[in-house]
């Protein structure tokens, strides 16, 4: 199983842009994406691409991610040649729609990994789900058997999601709720770590709704959010890291338990609420969490 830890924040940065990329790496974000794709213009993308490669091997041993463009278009290729090194931490790949995008993206990986002098597998990829035939194929895409593994875990975009269905993005977002809902569980049951969220694009200034829109996420179980402003990597930071409150009760339930198990007996009550094998786990998960997010 690949393990890249815990992603909570994913900052964009334009490829076109890389005068805001130490900044974005300072923000306390837990890694950074180089977006050569939506972000930077066709007549822009070929010197993007050089600048990238050569910001790459000036950053060495940085949590960076590159967003290359999709499978079918011409820039692919040249993407894959341009910034498959050493110093590329993750890809993410855009509008991934079956298990066999998943095949050919590999593939292609395999060749530019050898050119690159890299051993096979040893780029890892996320996955941007983006439209309805992603969503709909979730299942076979994080099920998708590569040799070496591939994919580390999926993400969601909401921005050409609603575009594919013809419907607006709302505050509230339950037109996000049904796809939202499909990433964590196809996740879970492949091994796959937790999905990342999509970005909340609706008003940047509006941090209780980021705060609110975040909260949902965590609750379906995403594990962070792709981020597109700095000013929104402290509140999604914290809404996806245990608080004191947790932690401190995490560590009760676990001692208890543990006593508990000692003395040979199984469930117990701490604090009046009901204490199983299921509940402890959950309370190592918390302390896990902390761990990964310090």
């Amino acid at each position: 199983m690949i393990d890249l830890g815990l992603i909570r924040t994913a900052l964009f940065v334009p490829g076109n842009r890389l005068d805001r990329l130490d900044k974005a790496l300072a923000t306390g974000a837990d890694a950074v994406i180089i977006d050569l794709e939506d972000a930077v213009p066709p007549g822009q993308k070929a010197q993007a691409r050089v600048d990238v490669a050569n910001k790459l091997a000036d950053t060495p041993g940085r949590k960076i991610i590159v967003r290359i463009n999709g499978l079918d278009t011409p820039e692919f290729a040249q993407d894959l040649k341009a910034v498959v090194g050493p110093h590329l931490w993750a890809l993410i790949a855009p509008k991934i729609e079956s298990a066999m995008d998943v095949a050919r993206l590999h593939d292609a990986l395999l060749k530019a990994e050898a050119a690159a002098r890299l051993q096979p597998g040893d780029l890892p990829v996320i996955a941007l789900i983006e439209t309805a035939k992603g969503v709909d194929d979730i299942s076979q895409i994080v099920a998708c058997q590569t040799e070496p593994a591939r994919l580390y875990t999926v993400a969601f975009g909401a921005a050409d999601y609603s575009l594919d269905l013809g419907i607006a993005l709302t505050a509230g977002g339950n037109e996000l709720f049904y796809a939202r809902s499909r990433l964590p569980i196809a996740c879970r049951a492949h091994d796959l770590a937790p999905p990342i969220d999509t970005p909340y694009m609706i008003d940047l200034k509006d941090i209780p709704a980021l705060k609110a829109d975040t909260a949902r996420a965590k609750q379906l179980g995403f594990m962070g959010k792709l981020c597109i402003h700095p000013n929104q990597i402290e509140p999604v930071n914290t809404i996806f890291s245990p608080g004191p409150d947790e932690i401190a009760q995490a560590r009760k339930v676990i001692q208890a338990y543990e006593e508990s198990e000692a003395k040979g007996q199984g469930a117990l009550q701490v604090d009046g609420k009901f204490v199983d094998l299921p509940v402890v786990e959950r309370a190592r998960r918390t302390l896990r969490l902390a761990s990964a997010g310090a």
